[in-house]
């Protein structure tokens, strides 16, 4: 093999490499900006939920039901 085919088949792979990193980068940018709206998503539930008053009652110096 010359070194000139060495070299081409080198870049074919290399080439083959850069687009299949690609796409996973690609693939991983759609899940993250999935993940960051729901994200979005629960905050805005929460806050909503806090600011109507019907959050989950923290129990501070009270005894569980079953004491």
């Amino acid at each position: 093999m010359s070194d000139t085919d060495r070299l081409e088949s080198h870049i074919a792979e290399l080439t083959r490499q850069v687009d299949d990193l690609s796409e996973v980068v690609a693939r991983q940018d759609t899940e993250i900006a999935r993940l960051a709206a729901r994200v979005d998503m629960l905050l805005r539930r929460e806050a909503e939920r806090e600011a109507d008053g019907s959050g989950s009652h923290v129990y501070t110096n009270e005894r569980p039901p079953h004491y």
